[in-house]
């Protein structure tokens, strides 16, 4: 493999019990030689199925450190494929997130993918995908884990008013 085909691959899932209800999310990263995987999950005691599929891309380009190296993200969620393949995020933008769910995070999201060449993918969820079956199970063992933490942003709703970007 030439280091130009060399690239981080990223797997995202999020799960909320409920919705909103308990949540969490699961990661898996690893890169294209296989020679590094690594899973990350985190839960929340009150959130949204989208909020943790987006937070779980979030969270994922904060842990990797080398942004020169691109980077491949796996989400079964339409929510977040959709939003940046097809530009809704753009509109968003324009419109000042005026009517935009989960401000707070798709916000985070810009500041921090601006950082990568990056390019996302949507897998089809529960197909027997390996690496989206792992994320599955460490996001719904993440939101009935005994230590959940506050989604700020979802419990302070003051992160979907409009604002001036």
């Amino acid at each position: 493999m030439s280091s130009q085909d060399y690239k981080i691959l990223v797997f995202t899932d999020g799960s909320s019990l409920g919705n909103p209800g308990p949540g969490g999310y699961g990661i898996l990263i690893k890169t294209s030689d296989g020679s590094l995987e690594k899973q990350f999950s985190k839960g929340f005691r009150k959130t949204t199925n989208n909020r943790m599929e987006l937070l779980a891309v979030v969270d994922a380009l904060k842990k990797i450190k080398n942004k020169e190296i691109p980077v491949e993200i796996y989400t079964d969620s339409k929510y977040v494929s959709e939003a940046i393949n097809k530009g809704w995020i753009n509109k968003w933008i324009k419109e000042r997130f005026r009517k935009t769910k989960n401000t707070d995070l798709w916000k985070e999201f810009l500041k921090i993918s601006k950082d990568f060449d990056f390019s996302i993918h949507w897998i089809k969820g529960h197909n027997k995908h390996r690496e989206n079956e792992i994320c599955d199970k460490l996001a719904v063992r993440a939101a009935k884990s005994d230590n959940l933490s506050i989604d700020e942003g979802f419990e302070n709703k003051e992160n979907d008013k409009p604002t001036l970007f």
